[in-house]
């Protein structure tokens, strides 16, 4: 039994419910809620997956694990109503742009029609989407973004359908539109406003909060709203303060100042008359990546019950305060939602070495650096292995200069090379062997040689937020957790970018520039990029024209198996040509004038250009990943 592996990856805290490692060192997926569930080895499914004819890379959406997330927030506010005797309800909504896979909101709105959850549309496309769905008569569908003539009236009229559409005016110029599709309707809506608030939050996404946000009104432009409104005798219509607080805040505090400061508004907007009956706090609630429980861009320092209570309580005691009923409560929770959801799995198809056990033989008559480096191999005390690494790395460096200058000849430098290479790899045995408080700094220069892993997928398609804005997704292998991982290294891609790379990792104690792997062999190296359900599904472009990857949702049995609920065929070569105005039977058609050519020159027999055009018929409509 090698090193374990939560002391390794920190898999027990970051993967904890939805994670755990088997006695045989696979990662194996849990059952939230239901500890009858045997775990499923990941590896298991992925084989059983290639069997039905499923390849890698394949997106995994399990089933359960949305529903978990969409009762632990339902729930946890129900209980801090409870607890605060608050009187208003909870009617959360989901922000479709946060994944709009059809299976993904379908699966949304089925678990959530028992809290009444509903949809956030930002766009006409989104709203098409939202009035496809089952929704309840109590669910929400909060109307946000830019909104032209067409939007407003499609939203107003749903509400004859009996859909609960709530049009969130967002700039001055969007009253104007509203209040005269009203007139041309001759009906009346429901109405929000989104107020700017002054609070500015902490984390990545800090500058989705405070009054330089992109979206919302200033008081100055709320009250105009509001004069605007009792002029037109719409008053009555606005039912919906909107308050972002932010996106992904780390810090309960931030929460707590900006629940604060949107419940001030609240009560001065109802004292002027405002018939307000929801507060829509739009997102903020955080999702903990890394596991560590604490202020970070990846990590929040306060669990969902915990954000839940503060406002509840917050917006209680203000309305209490003010003499005001407490109204219903909405948030706009979309990361903490689906980010669990789903993981992306693919494998590793080769590997790019940094070390090597083969020490080739040096002689006297080779060039006198080649021989000092050699001798650096002689150590056997790890007191000496940081100096000698400084010493290496200097003779290497000065081989490949004496070569740029044309004094000595490649198969020369290659040898070099070659005994730097080996250096590394006895370095790094000694390392192994040394007391893990000795030698911290050749340490960290050893592992920071990695490993480049060739890995079967694209990050700017499948793991986007990466790439962009270095969003952290814990990482691991999904077998031989069981073994101590003997190297290190970095992910690349399979596109041709040298961008296409990962190297930032999730660890036990933090963050690191690689990840603990082990040495390929023979059978098939599988890793899992883990809660990728939030925004990448839907972000991804088609650099490299790496379409969208297969798509499996499962559900796990009581028998410790699965079923397959629903399977999308990643894209073929054929549709994303498409995507970019190629015609492929043109192509086609293209190719085969080329074939003709060729027979018509004797360059190629009919068999053989029977070959050919099938060659690159079925290539058309294969898979644009590594297929084996």
């Amino acid at each position: 039994m090698g090193k374990d592996a939560n002391a390794i990856y920190g898999i027990n805290r970051w993967g904890d419910p939805y994670f755990t490692v088997l006695d045989n060192g696979d990662m194996a997926i849990a059952t939230p809620g239901k500890p009858d569930y045997p775990p499923v080895s990941l590896p298991a499914i992925i084989t059983n997956l290639e069997d039905r004819g499923i390849q890698l890379p394949i997106l995994l959406r399990v089933s359960s694990f949305l529903e978990n997330s969409l009762q632990q927030i339902n729930e946890s506010f129900a209980k801090a109503i409870a607890d605060n005797d608050y009187s208003g309800a909870y009617r959360g909504v989901f922000p479709i742009k946060v994944n709009q896979q059809e299976q993904v909101i379908e699966r949304i709105v089925s678990f959530g029609q028992q809290y009444h959850f509903g949809l956030e549309c930002g766009s006409k496309p989104e709203l098409i989407i939202a009035l496809s769905q089952p929704l309840s008569d109590q669910s929400l569908i909060i109307c946000n973004g830019i909104k032209d003539r067409e939007f407003v009236a499609l939203a107003m009229q749903s509400r004859k359908i009996g859909f609960n559409t709530v049009i969130v005016i967002e700039s001055p110029n969007e009253l104007d539109i509203v209040v005269d599709v009203a007139r041309e309707l001759d009906m009346d809506p429901a109405l929000g406003v989104r107020m700017k608030l002054t609070h500015r939050v902490g984390g990545a996404w800090a500058e989705s909060s405070g009054d330089r946000s992109a979206f919302g009104l200033t008081s100055d432009q709320v009250l105009d709203v509001v004069d605007r409104l009792r002029a037109e005798n719409l008053l009555h219509t606005l039912v919906l303060q909107h308050s972002h607080l932010g996106s992904q805040i780390p810090d309960l505090n931030d929460v707590r100042r900006a629940v604060s400061e949107a419940c001030r508004y609240f009560t001065e907007l109802t004292k002027e008359g405002a018939p307000l009956c929801y507060l829509d706090l739009g997102g903020g609630l955080g999702f903990d990546y890394t596991g560590q429980k604490r202020i970070s861009d990846h990590s929040v320092n306060y669990t969902v019950a915990d954000y839940c209570n503060a406002i509840v309580e917050i917006t209680g005691y203000a309305m209490n305060a003010a003499g005001i009923p407490h109204p219903h409560l909405v948030t706009e929770s979309g990361r903490a939602t689906v980010a669990s959801s789903s993981m992306l799995l693919f494998n590793v198809l080769e590997a790019t070495l940094y070390d090597s056990a083969d020490r080739p033989e040096v002689s006297e008559d080779d060039h006198h650096l080649i021989t000092e480096l050699a001798a650096l191999g002689n150590i056997t005390h790890n007191d000496r292995l940081s100096h000698s690494l400084h010493d290496a790395v200097y003779l290497r460096d000065e081989l490949r200069a004496l070569f740029r200058r044309e004094q000595i000849g490649i198969r020369e430098l290659a040898k070099g090379e070659r005994v730097y290479l080996n250096l590394i790899a006895k370095f790094r045995d000694l390392m192994d062997k040394a007391d893990p408080d000795l030698q911290s700094d050749a340490r960290e220069e050893l592992n920071s040689i990695a490993d480049i892993y060739h890995c079967n997928f694209s990050l700017f398609q499948s793991l986007p937020d990466v790439w962009a804005i270095d969003q952290m997704h814990p990482i691991t292998p999904l077998q031989r957790l069981n073994e101590t991982p003997d190297r290190h290294a970095i992910l690349s891609d399979i596109t041709c970018d040298s961008d296409g790379k990962i190297d930032q990792f999730v660890v036990a104690d933090g963050v690191s520039p690689t990840l603990p792997v082990h040495k390929l062999t023979d059978d098939p190296y599988y890793l899992g990029a883990f809660y990728v359900g939030a925004y990448q599904e839907t972000l991804g472009d088609l650099h490299n024209l790496f379409g969208d990857t297969n798509v499996v949702t499962i559900e796990c049995t009581p028998e410790g198996g699965f079923e397959l609920l629903h399977e999308v065929e990643g894209d073929d070569i054929a549709e994303v040509l498409t995507y970019v105005e190629y015609d492929p039977n043109d192509m086609f058609a293209a190719f085969k004038s080329r074939v003709e050519a060729a027979i018509k020159r004797g360059d190629i027999t009919p068999s053989e250009r029977k070959a050919i055009t099938a060659a690159y018929k079925d290539s058309i409509r294969g898979y644009t990943y590594f297929e084996h």
